[in-house]
């Protein structure tokens, strides 16, 4: 089996193989990359959301 026969026979397999491979080696350097990330005392975390709202206050009771 020389290289001619093995490049025409996993041609897609070596070709997609090696793109998802730079894919994933290009995107963890992107992750890793110090520019792209805030420093810690410029974050601000967003407000959680509020999950309960308390009912309307009963109206006052009128004397005589």
């Amino acid at each position: 089996m020389g290289l001619r026969t093995f490049w025409n026979n996993y041609k897609v397999l070596i070709v997609m193989g090696t793109s998802l491979g730079l894919i994933h080696w290009g995107w963890y350097n992107l992750k890793d990359n110090p520019l792209l990330h805030k420093p810690r005392e410029e974050y601000v975390p967003e407000p959680g959301i509020v999950a309960y709202v308390s009912p309307p206050a009963a109206p006052a009771a009128k004397s005589k």
